[in-house]
């Protein structure tokens, strides 16, 4: 009996001194040693690129040293030249606007898809999800040549209808003027986004618990009140995920803008920081301030998603 416990003793104390509850045995290394090959993966995957890129930034490096001839170091010059630049401050800008605002309407239409289809019959919800789906499966080439089409300046769909409409659009070029162009490649990048976003916050809301929306109706709640204060709490985790992917994802949008350009838009007067690395680069041979800008626009994206970090880990430290 005191043999017992003077070990259940012993085994309090321990616990206290190391933290692990008695009778578990603390975990050895081979937690950390599997973890070994996941690291050393992201290490080669991403970091070798990371590093090449910053090297490359901090030497002259154009069409001459593709064909064998030694880089010529030349520090931060290449940054210095970034910063005096006053184009880039104005494609920064003009990305900054195009990447909040796609972000903003993406977040609003695919919440209010998901919401939506919380209320529709099996039938029309499937049908909408098989439309949503169709959208997002579909090659960023193909849709774009349909997109090309229907807003095309002679034969476009778009053109014929709003002439139809009484409006002065016959012969109307879309991709032209800044303004318009603009519109058109926002129409397209959030076309392609907004299955996403209602996809992954409809699975959401099927997390959450019917009583706490029918209490709340109870209660008196209206629909407005109910989704602040019964369903934005619950389905908020996945919406700063979601929106953080978004921002990430508007800010380095590439294909849809360099495509619209190479159907007839001003490629000065609509470049975006990932059109401008790919004309600096592989249009200009100037591989060195190409990856200059790249790094800037590393750092702009930290910048932009700090705030949903923040949120994220100050949701994680209330959970």
């Amino acid at each position: 009996m005191s043999s017992t416990l003077s070990d259940t003793t012993r085994d309090t104390s321990t616990a206290t001194v190391t933290g692990t509850p008695p009778g578990r045995t603390r975990p050895g290394l081979l937690p950390y040693a599997l973890l070994v090959p996941a690291v050393l993966a992201l290490t080669v995957a991403l970091g070798y690129p990371l590093v090449r890129q910053v090297v490359l930034s901090l030497q002259d490096y154009g069409l001459a040293q593709q064909f064998g001839q030694p880089p010529e170091w030349v520090g931060a010059n290449n940054y210095r030249r970034l910063v005096a630049d006053g184009y880039l401050w104005r494609v920064t800008l003009r990305s900054i606007a195009f990447c909040l605002v796609n972000a903003a309407l993406t977040m609003a239409i695919g919440v209010g898809l998901a919401l939506l289809m919380r209320h529709m019959s099996r039938g029309v919800r499937l049908l909408v999800q098989t439309g949503l789906l169709l959208a997002w499966a579909m090659p960023v080439v193909a849709s774009l040549t349909v997109w090309q089409w229907l807003f095309d300046t002679q034969y476009g769909v778009v053109n014929h209808v709003l002439t139809g409409l009484g409006l002065d659009y016959e012969g109307h070029g879309w991709l032209l003027r800044p303004l318009s162009f603009f519109f058109v490649a926002t129409v397209i990048v959030v076309w392609m986004s907004v299955p996403f976003v209602a996809f992954t916050v409809y699975a959401a809301l099927t997390q959450l618990p019917e009583e706490l929306v029918e209490a709340s109706e109870i209660d008196g709640a209206g629909p407005v009140s109910r989704f602040r204060h019964v369903v934005l709490p619950t389905i908020r985790p996945v919406l700063l995920v979601v929106g953080l992917l978004q921002i990430i994802w508007d800010l380095r949008v590439f294909s849809q803008i360099y495509i619209l350009q190479k159907a007839g838009g001003s490629a000065r007067d609509t470049n975006l920081l990932g059109t401008y690395i790919y004309r600096l680069g592989i249009g200009g041979g100037e591989f060195g301030m190409s990856a200059a800008v790249a790094i800037f626009m590393l750092a702009l994206t930290v910048v932009l998603t700090a705030p949903y970090v923040r949120a994220m880990l100050r949701q994680e430290g209330e959970a």
